[in-house]
């Protein structure tokens, strides 16, 4: 059997030029390209979709998680982005957590876990 790796994530939008400008703003303020947004490695496709609404109505089904090494400063980053934190960051006994919405209103989490083998 093989274990399937996880390589890219197709967010859909009523106004994908948008999402995909805040996510590089926000998520990746250095790339520069067209088309899927390299997150070190794993991509972010966004794509025009007609059959959704405006913003997502169930945005906790799904969270994409970002795992960050330095949560501080990844916050700050965050915060001069302009994100909306959907939730005030939190030390959790696992670690650290901070859940931010994007333009869609889905849902997206930083996470500095405290031992992550």
């Amino acid at each position: 059997m093989v274990t399937l790796k996880p390589g890219s994530l197709l967010l859909g939008s009523t106004r994908p030029e948008q999402l995909r400008d805040w996510y590089r703003r926000t998520l990746a303020p250095e790339y520069n390209g067209e088309g899927p947004i390299d997150l070190g490695g794993f991509l972010l496709v966004i794509d025009s979709r007609d059959d959704l609404s405006a913003t997502n109505p169930e945005p906790g089904r799904s969270i994409l998680n970002l795992h960050v090494d330095d949560f501080d400063a990844v916050q700050q980053q965050l915060e001069a982005a302009g994100v909306t934190w959907l939730n005030p960051v939190e030390d959790r006994p696992v670690g650290r957590f901070g859940t931010f919405t994007d333009p869609d209103g889905n849902y997206l989490q930083i996470i500095q876990f405290k031992n992550h083998a």
